[in-house]
């Protein structure tokens, strides 16, 4: 048959130039005529004859034929055989004539007796080369036998497109008699093939002239009207020797086991192609949902026109799936759900976030215990019902158009995670045995994505929980200084990092403001952050100065283990005084926001990472007016990937000299300005603002004066408490001075100042000028000291000491009930 898929050559087609010249194989050969008068003489000349004969008709007419044609040694027979065919004898031969030249010219004649005008007898003679009659005889009869014997199918159309004749070959083919062709198109004969295509085709030859070689057609004909087959064809023109279109020639032949391998290879070939695809595109990140949303994009609509994928609860929280047992259901949450086009398939299946739960009969969970596909390549109501996890889904099921169905479990290293369906609804093909084979294929390349993404998961949850729960749960007010901080996680799924902060109160209302950032990221880098941040928090409450801080923190860091690097910035601000002590360990700068807006990135002494050992750490002393500003950050906020580092630090310290601003909206106008777009690492980041301390708060009492100081001091702290309604302490608080400034007395040149505290305890200090600390010792019975600090120890909360630039300062906490804070 015919069809549209074609080649079309340059040159001649197949069989060009072996067919007649015309439909009905006439004017093959010169055709000579002649119109002779009854005494002899030529009346009419032909151009034929002139070729024939080498006579011009100039030369002819007029002249006797047989003077002309017949030499004088045959003359009187031809003159017999003439007036024989006047008398009425029609006459049909071979006669030799004489050409002008001279040789014999063996001629077939036909002469045909006519009566002319006014009854005058004439003679019609026609007559033909017998060589090249003969040759053009023996082709015809060639060519006949190959379109008789020929198991190729052969036909002749005209101009019109209609079977004008074709050989019995092509009618076996189309499974029709020759008779029932002849005259019709070929959509009248064959309704079953794409008979719009090939007529198009041989239009197409018709208009051009150039043939069309290896031209595809399809379809079933009345001789096999069950099953598809396939034709190849090569057309080409017919024209006569005049250049007169008379139709187009075909032959064709059935080509239907080529078109099924070439379709199964194409078919295997686009297989291959969605596989690869696929596997470029399933399990580009490590996020569950995704890896699943990925897999139904990769089939929709090349495989499948709609398709699901469901996991098991415990996949989704990373955790390890049991095996299925065998009398219990399954629980099933959607995770992806896709389709080609609004077909009502989403009200016959579970949306997105929605659990399922099949009970132990159903044939979807015996599919997902034998972790083997279940195909059903046609689907009606019944077996639809039997496949849904809620019958109300039949109904909507049918309408959309299910017929073919394929459920493959989605399982890695031997355990079911979840389960994967494709449906066919528009696409007429039912699944088959290779569509089985390329869904188990996807599944499992998305199977083993899927369980790294749950892996992950777990590890990255545990990583969260544990950086979390070293994080800082609740930070305490803070008196004379406002405290405002931000942490974000890396917005990469993939990330989990080592940033940490810390707010640390201190005696005396001093507080230590840590930021810190390990190297590396994942559950090392937390754990390690941890360690440091415990390790900081417990070298701060000590009061050590913020490089002995540093110093301690790298020894730590160094014994954790090889390549755990950190930066880290400590500050310590002691609102009484006003002022701030940094030190850094190769830290980003702070940020200070003086009164008036003006900020500028603090400029402290170079240090090297925590673990790099044997660099000591030096620290810097500023005031921090009331209204100040100092905010603490890690890379993560300033930090951006083709950009100098220095740029990132220029803008925050731009967003933050706005003035009028909250911390909390400081703290988020930075955020807008420098993470707009996410960050690939975590944001750590302290805003602390300097505030007045109220009068009501600290007392000073300057123990240089005279009198006896232990007195003095007595009586300042009971007359300040009694002021602060905190009588009830007097007695305790009485005592802790009276020993701290005898034992200052007595161990120290001398006590030069008493201070009061209130703020979530009172704080009793006594500065002096020496330099070693009280410690507790044992006194014996007899001795009349050595006590007081056991006394102290009893009494106070906690107490402790600090050195300072001209001595130390001691110091104990009495608890107050929060009505008194």
């Amino acid at each position: 048959m015919q069809g549209s898929e074609r080649n079309t050559p340059d040159g001649t087609g197949p069989a060009a130039g072996a067919a007649p010249a015309d439909l009905t194989g006439h004017r093959l050969v010169p055709l000579a005529t002649a119109l002779i008068e009854g005494d002899g003489r030529i009346l009419h000349w032909s151009g034929d004859a002139e070729a024939l004969t080498g006579y011009t008709a100039d030369q002819a007419v007029g002249a006797y034929a047989g003077r002309l044609l017949i030499p004088d040694t045959e003359f009187e027979p031809a003159q017999e055989l003439f007036r024989q065919i006047m008398a009425g004898k029609g006459w049909s031969g071979v006669y030799a004539v004489r050409h002008r030249d001279g040789h014999r010219v063996e001629l077939e004649f036909r002469t045909y007796p006519i009566t002319g005008p006014g009854g005058e007898r004439l003679l019609l003679a026609t007559a033909s080369d017998l060589g090249a009659l003969r040759q053009v005889e023996g082709d015809l009869a060639v060519l006949d036998g190959i379109f008789a014997q020929s198991p190729i199918g052969m036909a002749v159309y005209d101009t019109e497109l209609r079977y004008v004749r074709l050989n019995d070959a092509l009618a076996r083919i189309n499974g029709l008699p020759v008779e029932e062709h002849l005259g019709r198109r070929i959509n009248a004969v064959l309704p079953g093939i794409n008979s719009s295509e090939i007529e198009a085709v041989m239009r197409q030859v018709l208009a051009t002239g150039r043939p069309v070689v290896d031209a595809r057609s399809h379809g079933r004909t009345p001789g096999d009207p069950r099953r598809d087959r396939a034709w190849s064809a090569s057309y080409f023109r017919l024209e006569d020797s005049t250049g007169q279109v008379l139709g187009v020639s075909s032959s064709i032949i059935d080509v239907t086991e080529r078109f099924q391998a070439e379709a199964r290879a194409s078919r295997a070939q686009e297989r291959l192609a969605l596989l690869a695809e696929a596997t470029a595109r399933i399990g580009t990140t490590l996020d569950l949902q995704r890896t699943a949303e990925e897999l139904v994009e990769a089939v929709i609509p090349r495989f499948a026109d709609f398709a699901t994928v469901d996991l098991l609860e415990p996949v989704l929280r990373g955790e390890e799936p049991s095996q299925l047992e065998p009398d219990r259901g399954v629980k099933l949450r959607a995770v992806a759900v896709g389709e080609a086009y609004e077909a009502g398939m989403t009200s016959a299946a579970d949306a997105v976030g929605t659990t399922s739960e099949y009970d132990s009969k159903r044939t979807y969970t015996e599919c997902l215990r034998s972790g083997r596909p279940l195909l059903r390549p046609h689907v009606d109501e019944q077996v639809l019902a039997a496949l849904v996890a809620e019958p109300n889904r039949v109904a909507p099921g049918v309408r959309a158009g299910i017929h073919s169905y394929l459920m493959v479990p989605i399982m890695a290293r031997g355990m079911v995670l979840g389960g994967s369906e494709f449906v066919r609804m528009r696409n007429p093909e039912p699944f088959s045995a290779a569509d089985v084979a390329l869904a188990e294929e996807l599944v499992a390349r998305t199977a083993i994505a899927l369980d790294n993404a749950r892996l992950y998961r777990r590890e990255r949850e545990t990583a969260l929980t544990l950086q979390r729960s070293l994080l800082p749960q609740e930070i305490h007010r803070t008196l004379g200084l406002e405290i405002a901080y931000r942490y974000l996680p890396s917005s990469l799924v993939s990330e989990v990092g080592g940033d940490w902060f810390d707010v640390v109160p201190l005696s005396c209302g001093r507080v230590a403001l840590v930021v810190g950032d390990v190297m590396g990221h994942g559950i090392r880098a937390a754990a390690t952050m941890g360690q440091l941040r415990t390790v900081a928090r417990t070298l701060a409450t000590l009061d050590m100065p913020p490089e002995q801080v540093l110093t301690r923190l790298d020894e730590t860091a160094m014994g954790i283990g090889e390549g755990q690097f950190a930066t880290c910035i400590c500050a310590v601000y002691d609102p009484v005084e006003g002022t701030c002590t940094i030190a850094s360990a190769g830290h980003l700068p702070p940020v200070k926001v003086s009164p008036d807006g003006v900020s500028r990135a603090v400029e402290l002494p170079p240090g090297v990472p925590l673990g790099v050992g044997g660099v000591a750490f030096q620290s810097t002393e500023f005031t921090l007016t009331e209204g100040s500003l100092l905010a603490l950050y890690t890379d993560g906020l300033v930090e951006r990937r083709g950009e100098d580092i220095d740029h990132g630090i220029g803008l925050l310290a731009q967003v933050l000299s706005g003035r009028g601003r909250t911390l909390e909206a400081s703290c988020d106008a930075a955020l807008a300005a420098l993470v707009s777009d996410g960050t690939e690492d975590d944001i750590a980041m302290i805003m602390a603002r300097a505030l007045p301390i109220p009068s009501d708060r600290i007392a000073t009492l300057h123990l240089d004066g005279d009198g006896p100081a232990p007195s003095r001091a007595r009586k300042f702290t009971r007359d300040t408490l009694r002021a602060w309604g905190l009588a009830q302490l007097t007695d305790f608080a009485e005592l802790m001075v009276s020993e701290l400034v005898t034992n200052a007395l007595l161990h120290a040149e001398a006590p030069r100042r008493l201070r009061l505290f209130r703020d979530r305890t009172l704080t009793v200090e006594v500065a002096d000028s020496g330099g070693q600390a009280p410690r507790l010792r044992t006194a014996a019975e007899q001795d009349e000291g050595g006590r007081g600090m056991h006394l102290v120890s009893e009494l106070a909360h906690r107490w402790g000491t600090r050195q300072t630039k001209d001595g130390k300062v001691v110091w104990a906490e009495l608890e107050l009930d929060y009505r008194y804070r």
